[in-house]
């Protein structure tokens, strides 16, 4: 199956732009025009008074010329009509943002079941009902709802992100704009009548922009086997990193009247999980803590793990972590010690974590790095920015340990100037965390992603 078209689309119709300012109809329009989406966009409205300046067509039928990607955004009463003139006219993809199908009971799962029919056997396919779309920064093809003003879009990446939950997915954008972390592509799906969580594994294995697939999944909406077999085929290829919600028993029941998902033993799905390669997060912060560590880094080869300091506390909450995560902390080398103690101070602590104290320079954590890096499968490099003779060649200091091909996690927690040089890390790929706790449980899902692949 080829989705592409949904991501880069030639022509867009939006069924359902609106006149009036702050309706779905209006925003969707409004949020394509002020992007630099390249295709054509026609707006459809019975009331075919221009919108924003372009044309409107009282159908997509009127249309006069081909559609590769149409957006409905009409009460759901209404949707199977536009829907089969869609099929009609040959629109290969459609995405439904309208609500009020399976979710909410009875009759809406007989207008979803009615939409259902319309496409079978077509070669139409539907993302959705309720969701809000797509957002994809390499084409600008932008179909939320939800203004720039009140909700920012993230830059370019290599994390691609499926949602079942739109409120979340937006959500969660908005923090990763924040946050300065990029996507490849973001798929909200919704009820998934058609295109499942399956499909969009399958597709985004083979997404040259993607790197990291990360998963909110209430409920599978694929048959069972069929998502297992393209899980495991898809962490073959990319690392999943996936948030289960709807875990506890009202948690499942709130899944059901969200996204009429059955969301199902979490044991089995982490049993699931677990057997088949995928990392399993247990909140939002560790899905793209996870994410960012395999987006920007290689993986390791074993689980021998150096810390390296100027905090002393920081460095015993890794080891606590680590210890936790079943993560070697080997000592260094008796020939790796006498090197460093030829070129450190004698108060400087040898173990691991290695301790460089309040007055470390750059050079002293060169001189650690450099010559402990081929014992270890990797460095976290816990950094306090504020101790006053670490000079900012820190920052280059660590970049240059890229040249090792083993993962390079960094730990930074303060103000202002630490998000300074944090940012100018993040920017040469090497991932930094504010706590211990969260570095270390990053290099545990490296870890345990390596013995997958």
């Amino acid at each position: 199956m080829n989705l592409e078209l949904f991501f880069n689309p030639k022509s867009v119709a939006i069924v359902g732009a609106s006149h009036t300012p702050g309706k779905i109809g209006y925003a969707i329009l409004d949020d394509l025009l002020k992007g630099n989406f390249k295709g054509n966009v026609y707006p459809v409205n019975p009331d075919t008074t221009p919108i924003l300046n372009k044309a409107v067509y009282p159908s997509v039928k009127a249309i006069p010329s081909e559609i590769d990607l149409a957006i409905i955004a009409v009460p759901a009463v209404a949707v199977p009509k536009v829907l089969e003139e869609c099929v009609r006219k040959k629109i290969n993809g459609v995405i439904i943002i309208s609500g009020g199908f399976s979710e909410i009971g009875e009759e809406g799962k007989k207008l979803e079941e009615k939409c259902k029919k319309i496409i079978k056997g077509k070669k139409t396919r539907v993302i959705g009902p309720n969701c809000i779309g797509i957002f994809d920064p390499s084409t600008d093809l932008d179909t939320l709802f939800l203004t720039e003003e009140r909700m920012g879009r993230p830059k370019k990446g290599s994390i691609a992100f499926i949602s079942q939950s739109g409120a979340v997915g937006s959500t969660i954008l908005d923090w990763l704009s924040g946050e300065h972390i990029g996507i490849s592509k973001f798929i909200s799906y919704g009820n998934a009548m058609d295109i499942n969580e399956a499909d969009l594994l399958e597709y985004l294995a083979n997404d040259i922009t993607t790197n990291v697939i990360a998963v909110y999944l209430e409920g599978i909406k694929s048959d069972g086997r069929s998502f297992i077999e393209t899980l495991k085929k898809t962490v073959r290829k990319k690392p999943v990193v996936v948030l289960k919600a709807g875990k506890t028993e009202k948690g499942s029941k709130a899944a059901v009247s969200h996204t009429a998902s059955l969301a199902g033993d979490a044991i089995i799905y982490s049993a699931v999980f677990n057997q088949f390669g995928a990392i399993e997060a247990s909140d939002w912060t560790e899905l793209f803590d996870f994410c960012k560590a395999f987006s920007m880094q290689p993986l390791p080869k074993g689980n021998n793990l150096l810390i390296v300091t100027d905090g002393g506390g920081f460095g015993v909450l890794a080891t606590d972590e680590a210890e936790r995560q079943g993560i070697k902390l080997e000592e260094p080398s008796k020939t790796i010690k006498k090197v460093l103690s030829k070129n450190l101070p004698s108060y400087v602590s040898l173990h691991n974590p290695i301790d460089l104290t309040g007055d470390v320079t750059a050079e002293r954590y060169n001189v650690v790095m450099e010559n402990c890096i081929k014992q270890y499968d990797g460095i976290i490099a816990i950094v306090l920015f504020q101790v006053p003779l670490l000079e900012e060649t820190i920052v280059d200091r660590l970049v240059e340990m890229k040249k090792y091909g083993k993962p390079i996690l960094c730990c930074a927690s303060g103000g202002t100037f630490t998000e300074k040089l944090s940012d100018r890390l993040e920017a040469n790929g090497i991932p930094v965390y504010p706590t211990p706790e969260r570095a270390v449980k990053s290099f545990s899902a490296m870890i345990k992603y390596s013995r997958v692949v």
